[in-house]
């Protein structure tokens, strides 16, 4: 019994990050995208020329993410070809499992081929990861150059990170077309 109740408060406080998350604005996504990009630049050798080259990158500038066994995380963010905003997305992901702890980070995922980024669009303004394809998370800190030639269609930058949780996974994260005032 104790432990439904466990279950319920991690859900209770996940689906009210949610609540908060989704009051955004068009204008407000579009400036926390800039924020978050300005960001990663200014952090990360070579951000700048690796996001010239991707043929479009999705940003996430706050995703939160929280969980005890039971966790979730949602964020809003932009699908941007060059500086132009193409579309807004939700990125939600939910998990069982040995987890505990909550964050705050940001998140770009840099389309790096026109068939990686073609599938994305594709799929019906609704994608996930595993089932519609792959994401390769980057591993590499603020000092070390960005690999600009990276092999793999789709590549993850998480940073900014706040709080603590044990991991990192993209695993079963849906991402959803979104249409924000």
């Amino acid at each position: 019994m104790e432990k439904m109740k466990l279950y319920t408060v991690v859900l209770a406080l996940i689906v009210g990050l949610t609540t908060v998350t989704m009051a955004k604005s068009a204008k407000t996504l579009d400036a926390d995208a800039n924020t978050a990009i300005n960001k990663f630049i200014a952090e990360t050798k070579d951000g700048d020329p690796f996001l010239v080259k991707a043929k479009a990158f999705l940003v996430f500038p706050s995703i939160k993410e929280a969980g005890f066994f039971v966790g979730g995380s949602y964020g809003e963010g932009v699908l941007r070809v060059g500086r132009t905003t193409k579309g807004y997305y939700s990125m939600t992901k939910a998990s069982i499992g040995m987890q505990m702890g909550a964050q705050k980070y940001s998140l770009i995922i840099a389309f790096t081929t026109d068939a990686a980024l073609n599938s994305f669009l594709m799929n019906d303004d609704e994608w996930e990861t595993e089932v519609d394809g792959k994401i390769t998370i980057a591993e590499w800190n603020s000092k070390e150059e960005i690999d600009k030639d990276y092999k793999d269609p789709m590549v993850a930058f998480v940073f900014d990170a706040k709080g603590m949780m044990g991991s990192f996974s993209m695993e079963g994260t849906k991402f959803e077309k979104i249409n924000p005032k």
